[in-house]
């Protein structure tokens, strides 16, 4: 993530406030002035709550229940997320998030959880305390302060092209008079990853194409300007 903030063409990041991986990113990511959001996490890692606190969406041993567990109860009609507890682990994270970065969220959103009580919770936390709440919608565009979004994330289709997904993604904003919302998951492959994910060759192809001067090019062809969420709040 850093090397595409750096020599790429991010500018924005959404940080999973409980990893404890995420204090060493923010580091890494220290005076790029890069725009940092809280991308709220139920499925991976552990809690900043107690367990205990929130057992709808915890395992016995304490960990997150995986993205699979919610997909399975949502096939059936059931969304196994209590909305008290939920409220309780998005409201840590984002004290959490406040502790890591010395600063508010610039947005406000939830990860890889089709859950609607995960979205009345964040909605909740977010009016509570003022936050810029990012609603994600894949089929439909989104409001998000000045900005009319089309969100593109083709990286779980088995033929993904980052570099191709990319420029579709530009040509349909100009067809439907949308801004690209283009969202990445950069990252190298080690054993933990590989032990925690089934989400492992897109990252590389994603880091390629967007540090790549070819991309650059094709941004250009197409007069894109690259902006932040924070440009669309201004």
């Amino acid at each position: 993530i850093e090397k595409t903030v750096r020599h790429g063409i991010i500018r924005s990041v959404g940080v999973m406030p409980n990893m404890k991986a995420a204090e060493h990113g923010l580091n890494l990511l220290k005076g790029t002035g890069v725009c940092l959001g809280q991308h709220t996490n139920i499925c991976v890692g552990r809690p900043i709550c107690d367990p205990e606190r929130v057992p709808s969406i915890t395992t016995e041993d304490g960990n997150f229940k995986s993205s699979a567990a919610y997909r399975d109860a949502m096939k059936l009609g059931k969304d196994i997320v209590n909305l008290d507890e939920v409220i309780l682990e998005i409201e840590a994270q984002y004290h959490r998030f406040r502790e890591l970065t010395g600063e508010e969220p610039h947005y406000f959103e939830g990860h890889a959880v089709a859950s609607p009580n995960l979205m009345k919770g964040l909605r909740i936390v977010a009016e509570k305390y003022h936050l810029p709440l990012l609603e994600l919608n894949m089929n439909s565009p989104v409001k998000f302060g000045n900005g009319n979004l089309q969100m593109c994330m083709d990286s779980m289709n088995p033929d993904y092209d980052p570099f191709e997904s990319l420029r579709k993604a530009v040509e349909r904003s100009y067809e439907e008079n949308t801004w690209p919302m283009f969202v990445c998951h950069p990252g190298y492959l080690d054993a933990e990853l590989m032990r925690s994910s089934s989400f492992t060759i897109p990252r590389i192809m994603e880091v390629e194409m967007l540090t790549s001067e070819s991309t650059v090019q094709l941004l250009q062809q197409y007069d894109v300007k690259l902006i932040s969420y924070d440009d669309l709040m201004c």
